[in-house]
Formats: C-alpha cells, sequence, structure tokens
C-alpha cells in the first residue's frame, strides 16, 4: 500500500485514500469468502480453473475453465515479475535517500530484481522443507514491524486535522469529477489485496485443506485490513509537506514521510527496510503460489510443455519444473525494462485485470448455481465453510461488484491526458492475452486440455 500510495493520493487525496481503502477491503472480503466457500467445496491447486469446470455448464465447461486457467496463470506470473520489480525500486529509492548524488538507471533495477528472483528461487526449491517455519518468522516479523512503523510515526510526526484527513480530495488526473478520480486512484486498495486467493493454490499440499484454506484465506484478509487501515490513517495524519513527498527523488513519498516524521534519514531507512523485508517475504509467498498455479495447469496439459513443467522432484515433493520456468518468464518480463519502465510496468499491472477476471468467472457461476438452486454436477457438495442460502447470495454479489470494478478502472491511467509513456497500455496487452489464450484453445488446447485430472470428491474425502 505504502509502495503505490502515489496513485491514490494523487487521484483521491487524503480523503480518497481511506474511503477508497475501506471499500476495497469491504469488496475484497466479499470475495475472499466467496473464493473460500469454493475453496471448501473444491480444495484444489488449480482453484479458479478448477472450479470452473464443476460450475459451468457441460456446454462451456472447458473452454470456460481453460481461459480461467490462462487468467490466473498471467495474474501469477505477471505479480511475481512486479513485486520483485517494486522490490528493487525501493532498493533504489533508499540508496537516493542516503546518498543524493545516486542516479537510479533501469537496467540496475533489473540486475536487482535478478538478484531478488535468485534468492527466491533458492529458498523456494533448496529451503521449500523450511518454508512454514520461514512464514512463522515472517509473521512475527510482520506484527513487530507494524508496531515498529505505526510508534515512530504517531509518536514523533507533526499531527494534521481530522478534517484534512477525512475531508480532503485531490484530483492531481485532471479528470471531469472528483467521483470518477476516486474512481481511478482505486488502484492503490485494489494492489494492496491482491493475490487473496494464494492459499487456496496450496490446497493439495495441506492437510484437511477444505477447513484450513478457508479460514486461512479469511482470517489473513481481516488481520491484513485492520494492520493496512491503521498504518494508512497513521500515515495520512502525518503527511507533513506534501509537495516534498510527491516530488521525493526516491520515488516513493513515504519515505520523506518517514524522513519529515523523524528528522533522520537513518531512521526513515530503517523503517523502510522493514517495509522491504516484508514485500521480500510477500514474493516467497507470490513464487510458491504461481508455481504451484502453473504446476497444477500444466498436470491438465494446459500449457506447452506441460509435460516437463507438471513434474515433481520426487524427494521433496516440489514442483521444480514450474518454479524454474516461471523465474525463466519473470527473468525475460525484466528485460522490457531497461528498454522502457512504462512499457513493463503496463505488463505487470495487466495482474490486477487477469486476477478480477478469473475471479468474476467462477463467481458469477457459483452464483447462478445458488439463486437457481441447481445442484453442482459431480455431486460435488458444499464444503465445512459456507455462508448459507441468505448471506451467501448476498455476499457473492458484493465480491462480484467489486471484481467487475476493480477490472474495468485498472485500465485507466493516472491522468485524463495522456502521452505515449503515461498511458496505461495494460487494455491492449490484455485484450492480446485474452485472444491469444482463446486461439491457442481452438488451434490445440481444445483436444489436449485435460479437465480436471484430480477427482474433487475424492479431495474431500
Amino acid at each position: 500500500m505504502f509502495a503505490l500510495f502515489i496513485y491514490g493520493f494523487s487521484n483521491g487525496g487524503p480523503a480518497g485514500l481511506v474511503y477508497g481503502y475501506i471499500f476495497c477491503w469491504i469488496g475484497t472480503v466479499a470475495t475472499v469468502a466467496s473464493l473460500a466457500e469454493m475453496a471448501s467445496m473444491m480444495p484444489l491447486s488449480g482453484g479458479q480453473y478448477h472450479w470452473v469446470s464443476i460450475l459451468a455448464p457441460k456446454s462451456c465447461a472447458k473452454f470456460l475453465s481453460y481461459i480461467t486457467g490462462w487468467l490466473t496463470v498471467i495474474g501469477w506470473q505477471a505479480g511475481q515479475a512486479s513485486v520483485a520489480f517494486l522490490c528493487a525500486t525501493m532498493i533504489q529509492g533508499v540508496v537516493v535517500l542516503n546518498h543524493p548524488d545516486y542516479v537510479p538507471e533501469r537496467w540496475q533495477a533489473t540486475l536487482i530484481l535478478y538478484a531478488i528472483l535468485a534468492f527466491m528461487l533458492f529458498i523456494n526449491t533448496f529451503l521449500s522443507r523450511w518454508l512454514p517455519k520461514i512464514e512463522g518468522l515472517v509473521l512475527c516479523v510482520h506484527i513487530l514491524g507494524f508496531f515498529g512503523i505505526l510508534i515512530p510515526l504517531v509518536y514523533l510526526a507533526p499531527h494534521g486535522s481530522a478534517k484534512d484527513v477525512f475531508t480532503t480530495f485531490l484530483n492531481e488526473g485532471k479528470w471531469q469529477t472528483d467521483g470518477l478520480s476516486f474512481f481511478v486512484g482505486l488502484v492503490t486498495g485494489v494492489v494492496s489485496f491482491l493475490g487473496s486467493d494464494s492459499a487456496c493454490h496450496m490446497s493439495e499440499e495441506i492437510i484437511n485443506s477444505s477447513t484450513v484454506v478457508p479460514r486461512a484465506m479469511i482470517w489473513s484478509i481481516m488481520l491484513n485490513g485492520v494492520m493496512g487501515f491503521a498504518l494508512l490513517i497513521a500515515l495520512l495524519f502525518c503527511l507533513g509537506n506534501i509537495d516534498d513527498a510527491l516530488t521525493s527523488p526516491t520515488g516513493f513519498p513515504f519515505m520523506e514521510i518517514f524522513v519529515q516524521a523523524t528528522d533522520s534519514n537513518s531512521a526513515a531507512t530503517g523503517m523502510t527496510g522493514v517495509l522491504l523485508f516484508m514485500i521480500i517475504a510477500a514474493e516467497i509467498g507470490v513464487m510458491a503460489t504461481a508455481s504451484r498455479q502453473l504446476w497444477a495447469f500444466a498436470r491438465d496439459n494446459g500449457v506447452p510443455g506441460s509435460k516437463y513443467i507438471s513434474r515433481v522432484h520426487e524427494p521433496t515433493g516440489v514442483p521444480i519444473y514450474s518454479i524454474v520456468v516461471g523465474t525463466v518468464v519473470s527473468l525475460l518480463l525484466a528485460l522490457i525494462n531497461i528498454g522502457s519502465t512504462a512499457a513493463f510496468t503496463s505488463i505487470v499491472s495487466v495482474n490486477v485485470a487477469a486476477f478480477s477476471t478469473s475471479y468474476i468467472i467462477p463467481l458469477c457461476l457459483l452464483l447462478k448455481k445458488r439463486l437457481r438452486q441447481d445442484p453442482v454436477k459431480d455431486k460435488i457438495h458444499w464444503g465445512p465453510w459456507q455462508m448459507g442460502p441468505v448471506l451467501g447470495p448476498i455476499v457473492n454479489i458484493i465480491g462480484l461488484v467489486y471484481s467487475i470494478i476493480a477490472m474495468f478502472f485498472s485500465f485507466w491511467p493516472a491522468v485524463a491526458e495522456v502521452d505515449k509513456v503515461s498511458m496505461n497500455w495494460s487494455c491492449v496487452l490484455f485484450a492480446g492475452v485474452l485472444l491469444f489464450s482463446i486461439v491457442f484453445y481452438i488451434g490445440w488446447g481444445k483436444h489436449a486440455y485435460r479437465w480436471p485430472i484430480v477427482d474433487p470428491i475424492k479431495r474431500q474425502q
């Protein structure tokens, strides 16, 4: 959230960030609750595309499942590259903070990104058996780091007024209305909660996953939502000089806010280090999830080279081939950044639309089954975690509407008057990827794709 602070602040201002965060939090909770129902009912690593193959009408189940699978693959692979890129640029920002004469270069960011991906690859392969303990350590740092940032901000920084925080809207993008500007700035809140389906892609490696996975999905979004909102409010009350923050040479306004709050570059570096650690730790989970999702889709022969990508390293039970393939994809995407940061940013921003669409399709099908009281084919019944016949449809509709809004505004640029650099090209890229997946399905996937190989009924037993 802090790393993408400038987008929501420019389009929405302090008040827009507050209400936008609440809007995205509520929408994400509804979406996650709906996904959790399906994860409880069908605990499979493929997640969305497996659910679609079971919930959709037989006449179009294979096609919709295949397209959903590609969208999920694209979302997680682009997400893996974007998180690593964010880490790399934050490291450059810290260097600028402490050495003002340093001029960040795009090729340097790419090399830093390579180093981060190499480290993530090492952890997800050679240290894979230690992942649960590593994640436990990360959780402890996550909670301690929360207070390590919150307390200095609240205690040391001069505070603004509640009126400034809750009633001040900005429209730096020069959109026709403040309302439109608010929705364009939602990207800060949307990305903060992105990838909330991660736990379900680990389902086949978790004992009693039909119960454990839904609980993990719900509790993680609730806990992180509360902590994120507290930090957002603290940051907005401690803004200091807004112009200096927005024009910070680091490229990240929150670093300048930390400096103004603590009056110390060293303290600001330490606070930024906590955030950087958490984002790097998140990349560990992103790579693990992306690899499992790709592995599951390859197991169903959904991608080229499925025979190799679907292999599992026997001694460890880890899908090493899918981890390596995903890493190579991120390495290749990062080369684009050397030529144009705008082009690379557009590519990685596709993950918002891809994720949202991969949620929309199964949510529509689940809602249709619910409202028509249509029994799910293959005798798949509700899992131990469900919301019931009254609350369920309401939550499903809220999650569906939110996902549509998130997808639609993910294509909008930050400013009304655009040029080749400021234009958001993700809409073109997303359409191209979607068209490619359809053509690929007609030419190859229609005959080769097997859906799904794993029997969801047996997985529940």
